[in-house]
């Protein structure tokens, strides 16, 4: 068997944190780092599975058995479960996967930090979707409690809104042009965001949680047809105001950036990971203002958003 090779986009929520879970409608963002999944025969009747990180380093190894999925060995047991889980998730989907026991080195390689939230977990649900020849999002539902936009992100070229209704989910990549992506930064804020636990924060907090959804989703379609800085900074406000009154949580500025000339919008798990600026400054001043705060992660729009496959057909090409 020759060795085969796939690969995901990462993924950041610019509108609809939180209320996606709820119907709410949201606006995604791929981003053009990702992650790679490469299959290679092995000796043995094993899977043997092998994580690095951005500067190719090893984080994460495992050995597990195909015959029952069980761990032999690994280096951490919370990530090990998370694949075994993953395995006989694909193989209920497609019970033909993995069924002559042939033994298999699975390498996974990050383009970006694995600190940086950008969907280590999303881009390897894809992945293993696409090489077991199933549903990602059967696969991502079955190993997961999240809205699944991510696994939209992983596999799409541009932005795309993003909706859960009534069980069913819809997704259509779109071209969001604000006018404005010169003045758009995601700034790193130094710490990863645990997801569920987020998640499970928003369930308790939110008392109407399909009004909200339904405020989210204004908010988001404003964003849509946003033209200019004022009329997105406008809308990135509205949005900060309203999850930070209903959820009980601090606004990003509010606590750390109050002195800043712009808006600040948190992403995804507030807390953590990145969160939206968007300033008339210029990129130097903007820089220089995080940089103050101890904060060197500054990505440009531009810089951060997928906007063709060129660099997966370069990965897919090794």
């Amino acid at each position: 068997m020759p060795k085969k090779l796939y690969r995901g986009n990462g993924k950041l929520l610019l509108f609809g944190e939180y209320a996606v879970l709820d119907g709410g409608k949201a606006l995604a963002l791929p981003t053009k780092l990702g992650q790679t999944l490469e299959i290679k025969p092995h000796r043995g009747s094993d899977l043997i599975w092998e994580s690095y990180d951005v500067n190719n380093e090893l984080w994460f190894e495992a050995q597990v058995s195909l015959y029952d999925f069980s761990s032999i060995r690994t280096s951490d047991d919370k990530t090990s479960k998370f694949i075994q889980k993953l395995l006989k998730g694909a193989v209920r989907y497609n019970t033909e996967f993995l069924n002559n026991w042939n033994g298999f080195k699975v390498i996974n390689r990050l383009e970006f930090s694995r600190h940086w939230g950008l969907g280590s977990s999303s881009t390897v649900i894809a992945n293993m979707a696409q090489w077991a020849d199933v549903n990602p999002f059967h696969l991502h539902f079955y190993v997961s409690n999240g809205s699944g936009y991510d696994i939209a992100c992983a596999g799409a070229e541009g932005p795309l809104t993003y909706q859960l209704l009534d069980d069913q989910l819809s997704y259509e990549e779109i071209d969001f042009t604000p006018g404005c992506t010169d003045q758009l930064y995601f700034v790193y804020l130094g710490k990863k965001q645990n997801s569920g636990e987020a998640i499970i924060h928003y369930t308790q907090q939110a008392k109407k949680r399909k009004a909200l959804a339904k405020k989210i989703s204004e908010v988001t379609e404003a964003a849509l047809v946003c033209k200019n800085l004022s009329s997105l900074r406008e809308a990135m406000d509205e949005h900060e105001n309203i999850i930070s009154t209903e959820l009980n949580l601090s606004k990003i500025k509010d606590t750390s950036f109050s002195d800043f000339n712009g808006s600040v919008k948190s992403l995804g798990a507030w807390g953590g990971d990145f969160c939206m600026v968007a300033s008339d400054m210029s990129k130097t001043e903007v820089r220089a203002y995080f940089k103050g705060k101890g904060l060197d992660t500054v990505i440009d729009y531009k810089e951060m958003s997928y906007e063709d496959n060129v660099i997966a057909q370069q990965q897919l090409a090794v």
